[in-house]
């Protein structure tokens, strides 16, 4: 058995948006390596909530329903992550189509993009990478390398993808504050997302303003200063730390691995028990 360093990983991706497993085989593979428990944190869907609860109930591990949305700040990408929000929900529901919906739109640009130099993919090419509800750029690189355009998905980010490449089409994206408020009144618990890969340090206290309760202090890009600076951070402000790989699968992310980035397991307990009082005044 490979050796986990962390009890919990709160930050995984299924094929419900762009990871490579499915939930029930994500949770299976957490379970095996001994952890604890696992967050689900697929990118603007919860469809793959239903599975993984399912399977986190067979392997006796627990589970910390998430979400994941991209939101824009002075140019700058700043991820939230939402856990434990109401899935009953129907504002959650409808915000979280229309996010889905731009996702679509942007890749029908990003195909139409490729028209122009010369390259032609068809949707259902990308669609067959994108199992679950949520597509993206991922999906789009799949297609590319199968068709024999790129050797790897890193490849197709470079030469066509990425920002600033030919086929690049950004994309529709909330406030960082408007994710919170979209989280919060949905019952969820708001966490700053890997915050040392774009040096959010002065967005933290408007957005602390504005709801969040978290910050991803461990993460698989962040280094041993980026986790004191956070830590200290989360210690001043009295936010809960969080932490996780960000496991997309070896093919998306490679040598990023389930379990080697993570937190204690009383950490689920400190989330459950925000949830339990979340709403927005």
């Amino acid at each position: 058995m490979e050796s986990v360093i962390f009890e919990v990983d709160l930050h995984c991706h299924t094929t419900a948006s762009d990871g490579e497993l499915t939930p029930s085989e994500l949770v299976h593979c957490a379970a095996g390596l001994g952890l604890k428990g696992v967050g689900i944190t697929d990118h603007d869907t919860i469809q793959g909530w239903k599975e993984a609860e399912e399977a986190a109930k067979v392997y006796q591990i627990k589970l910390v329903k998430g979400i994941e949305l991209n939101t824009d700040w002075n140019g700058k990408e700043v991820h939230i992550l939402g856990y434990e929000l109401d899935d009953s929900s129907d504002y959650l529901r409808h915000r979280l189509q229309n996010l889905r919906d731009a996702r679509k739109q942007r890749m029908l640009e990003i195909i139409e993009r490729f028209r122009r130099l010369g390259i032609t993919i068809e949707v259902q090419e990308v669609q067959k990478y994108a199992k679950g509800e949520s597509m993206g750029r991922p999906h789009i690189a799949q297609a590319l390398m199968e068709m024999g355009y790129v050797t790897s998905i890193k490849e197709a980010f470079e030469r066509y993808i990425g920002r600033g490449a030919p086929a690049y089409v950004p994309r529709y994206k909330l406030t960082p504050e408007e994710a919170i408020e979209l989280i919060r009144e949905s019952h969820g618990v708001a966490v700053l997302a890997h915050p040392g890969i774009y040096r959010l340090e002065e967005g933290i206290r408007p957005w602390i303003d504005a709801g969040l309760q978290g910050i991803e202090v461990a993460h698989s890009e962040h280094n041993q200063e980026d986790e004191q600076r956070y830590r200290a951070l989360a210690g001043d402000y009295h936010l809960i730390m969080t932490g996780g790989s960000d496991f997309h699968g070896e093919k998306h992310k490679p040598g990023v691995k389930l379990g080697h980035w993570g937190v204690s397991e009383d950490v689920i307990q400190q989330i459950l028990t925000l949830a339990k009082g979340n709403t927005l005044k």
